[in-house]
């Protein structure tokens, strides 16, 4: 069984980390959703929903990393501390999927560096300054390049997790978690209405 470790932060997105938790989640065999931040405890979200983590310390090399975006990625891009824990996680990570301006934290770290990437939209161009060596791609729901998944905007990062679904499981199961959830997914990662 696969471990999905969601990184928190104070001021996180909500639907960044629970859309996707819950599409893992619906994979019960095969994966398990866990709640990480920097020191653990209790982690706010900007909707002010409180999720109780464990420390960056307990997350093993060889999982799921998924960061999500959210008002909090603007402090946190410039927290030497948290981006250097960051940047070890993820390059030790199996896979690392990034929702929203999570992808900035993800930029920061220079590991996206020669990766196609994308973003939120309306935070596009502040994204790009945190990461002048990524492959960053306006048109797409969600990108997926090696290891790395991002996705645009909030919602998006559903979209991804269920494109995650299909390169791993089969679009037969993809399609069918959309359904368990009565989730119109866009099955396309360019089919992007936002751009």
């Amino acid at each position: 069984m696969k471990t999905l470790d969601i990184i928190l932060f104070d001021r996180f997105e909500t639907l960044d980390a629970f859309g996707p938790a819950e599409i893992f989640g619906r994979m019960c065999g095969d994966y398990r959703v866990e709640f990480s931040s920097f020191s653990g405890g209790n982690v706010a979200s900007a909707q002010n929903a409180l999720v109780a983590t464990s420390s960056f310390d307990r997350i093993s090399p060889g999982g799921i990393l998924l960061i999500p975006g959210g008002i909090g990625t603007r402090d946190k891009v410039n927290d030497a501390g948290f981006i250097e824990a960051l940047t070890r996680l993820t390059s030790r990570a199996q896979y690392v999927l990034c929702v929203c301006t999570g992808s900035a934290l993800l930029a920061k770290t220079g590991l996206l560096d020669k990766v196609h990437a994308t973003t939120n939209k309306r935070a596009f161009d502040w994204v790009m300054q945190q990461g002048a060596g990524v492959l960053w791609v306006r048109r797409a729901r969600w990108v997926a390049d090696g290891k790395f998944y991002t996705s645009s905007g909030v919602s998006a990062g559903m979209d991804m997790a269920l494109g995650f679904l299909r390169d791993m499981h089969g679009m037969d199961v993809a399609r069918q978690v959309a359904h368990d959830i009565e989730y119109v997914w866009r099955e396309d990662s360019t089919d992007d209405p936002f751009c």
